[in-house]
This record gives C-alpha cells, structure tokens and sequence, in this order.
C-alpha cells in the first residue's frame, strides 16, 4: 500500500516544529550564559521591544511619551532570550509554510500540466476523427446513392421485361430425319 506524501510531509513539519521549542529553549540559555550574546544579541531587540511597546501604551493612555526609561540589564536579557526563542519558533513555523506552499505549487503544477497533455491529446484525438469523418463523407458521396441503385435494378428488371416480350421462348424444333 502507497502513503501519501501529505501525510508524510504535514508529518514531517510537526516534527520539525516540536524540534525547534527545546531548540529556542536551548538559544535562550545560551544567551543568558554568554556575555558576547547578551550585549551584541539580546539587548538591543529587546530594548526596541520595550520602548515601542512603552511608547504604544502612554499613547493609548493619553500621555505623552518623550522618554521612556530603558530596562534594566538583566530584563533585558531576559527580554531579548524570550524574543529570539519565540522569533526561531515563529521563522521555523514560517519556513514550515513555505515549503509546504512550495509543496503544494509543484503539485498543482503537475496536475495542471497533466490537464493539458491529456486536452492535447484529446484534442489530437477530435482531429484525427475528423479526417475520419471526411474520408467516409468523401467515400459515401463517391458510392452511387441508395435511390440510384434502386433506380438501376427497376430499369434491369425493365430491360428484362422487353426482351422477354419481344422474344418469346421457343419451342424446341424437332430436327429433320434424312
């Protein structure tokens, strides 16, 4: 029995997508632990994250947002390990799309090329029927019409008529003696 590859391949991409929770579980210490990562990795996206999102809010509130505080370092850190985790998850997930995306155009593709071929084969198949129709039109015009041959067998049977009536059966002749 065959599988179907979307089975497989929808398969394959929860896989992929369960693998990358303990992957970003995994940058995240990372970059708590290493000081290059923390300073150059984390702190600036998640300094960005907290003034926009500081900014959002006193907006919302009504008040005015000239400046906001920075995080501390440590919750930035912090801030920045959470946002790397959830952005690998959300380009995992994202690259799972496309090439399921991918997946799905190659396959509409070949169904689509697989219509035409079959449509130009029909369509090849209407021509040749054509020039088979044309051979037998051409065949039955050339044939003597149903009514002409009719129309020949009266006259034989006419023929016959006459030449009957004008020379009747003769009787046999008895031969001479000599």
């Amino acid at each position: 029995m065959v599988v179907g590859a979307f089975p497989m391949a929808k398969l394959l991409y929860l896989g992929i997508r369960q693998v990358s929770k303990p992957l970003a579980n995994r940058i995240k210490e990372a970059a708590r632990r290493s000081e290059f990562f923390k300073t150059y990795i984390c702190l600036p996206p998640a300094q960005l994250y907290h003034w926009l999102e500081m900014r959002a809010k006193m907006r919302l509130l009504g008040f005015n947002a000239e400046a906001v505080k920075p995080l501390n370092e440590d919750a930035a850190a912090e801030l920045g390990a959470e946002l790397l985790g959830e952005a690998t998850i959300f380009l995992v997930a994202g690259g799972c799309l496309v090439l399921e995306y991918w997946r799905h155009q190659a396959h509409h593709g070949r169904r689509r090329r697989e219509r035409h071929a079959a449509w130009e084969a029909m369509s090849d198949d209407v021509g040749r029927l054509a020039l088979a129709l044309d051979a037998l039109q051409a065949q039955v015009r050339a044939a003597p019409a149903q009514s002409a041959l009719e129309e020949l067998q009266a006259q034989m049977r006419e023929v016959r008529a006459r030449l009957c009536a004008l020379d009747p059966p003769s009787a046999p002749q008895a031969t001479p003696k000599e």
